[in-house]
């Protein structure tokens, strides 16, 4: 039984991985394409400034894959493999929690983990370390980033994990509603007091000195010696859609890992009904 939930997680997760790629490709790509081309003008521009104050300005190296392989071949390989990679950890989870978590029927609680899959895998890390396209965040802290927000959503499975168990020890005791609502509350005060104590992207970015000022996250105008904008800092409004955007494409992923999980589990979980027998004619021979 372990072994065809886990399968059937997988093939969730391709589903989820797919739909949500198709959303990607159609809303989200088109914010990554006007972030590169920001960043390819800024580039640019830099390099203009860099020449004109007779600095070396470097020579770019040519791209391994193009735009259109990575806009379709790779996100699309990318996110299917990472849909299968979510199922597979959601397949897990949900064995683990059944008869461990009460009377739940099979389909809620695949609907139950897969919620709790989007909540501490994406959307908490996402309230601290929301998504950025191309061109926001300094290069020289991509390693700090990566360790905080793994930091981040390891702090928000580990507390969710733990708010479950104290919801199950406060059950007897307060009832399922009251217990709920205390372990959720728990939760909230438990994640908000990680989020405070981890720093943000913003502060990173401000101990980077570039050319002798502090570098920020989101580029700012870009300025020439006597001060005159010659580029303008990165668009907020493709900064935000792309955030949405993102956040939408995780909830199709989790959602239709949760909705295409749920029937096929419970038919993997309820026996089929035994045939009734047949009944055996014991009538006189003289009624016959």
């Amino acid at each position: 039984m372990e072994r065809a939930l886990i399968l059937r997680g997988a093939l969730a997760g391709a589903v989820g991985g797919l739909l949500a790629f198709v959303f990607a490709r159609i809303f989200a790509e088109p914010q990554i394409s006007a972030a590169i081309s920001y960043e390819s003008g800024r580039d640019a521009a830099q390099d203009a400034l860099d020449k004109a104050a007779g600095q070396a300005v470097p020579a770019m190296g040519p791209d391994i894959f193009s735009r259109t392989v990575q806009a379709n071949v790779g996100i699309g390989v990318g996110m299917v493999f990472f849909g299968v990679a979510m199922g597979l950890l959601f397949a897990v989870t949900y064995t683990i929690c059944l008869g461990r978590v009460g009377g739940v029927r099979a389909r809620t609680l695949a609907l139950l983990v897969a919620g709790g899959g989007l909540l501490s895998m994406y959307v908490v890390p996402f309230l601290k370390y929301p998504a950025n396209p191309p061109a926001i965040g300094h290069e020289d802290t991509i390693r700090s980033r990566s360790v905080l927000y793994l930091t981040m959503t390891l702090a928000a499975v580990l507390l969710l994990i733990g708010a479950v168990l104290l919801g199950r020890w406060l059950q007897a005791r307060l009832g399922t509603w009251n217990a709920a609502l205390a372990a959720g509350a728990a939760y909230v005060v438990a994640v908000g007091i990680v989020m405070a104590l981890l720093p943000s992207f913003g502060e990173l970015a401000a101990n980077v000195h570039t050319f002798g000022r502090h570098a920020t996250e989101t580029p700012l105008p870009l300025k020439d010696a006597q001060g005159r904008i010659v580029y303008p800092g990165f668009p907020a409004d493709t900064l935000a859609t792309f955030r949405i955007y993102s956040l939408l494409a995780q909830v199709i992923l989790w959602g239709a890992i949760g909705l295409v999980f749920a029937p096929m589990a419970e038919r993997v979980l309820t026996p089929p009904s035994a045939p009734e027998p047949a009944r055996r004619d014991t009538a006189p021979a003289s009624l016959r």
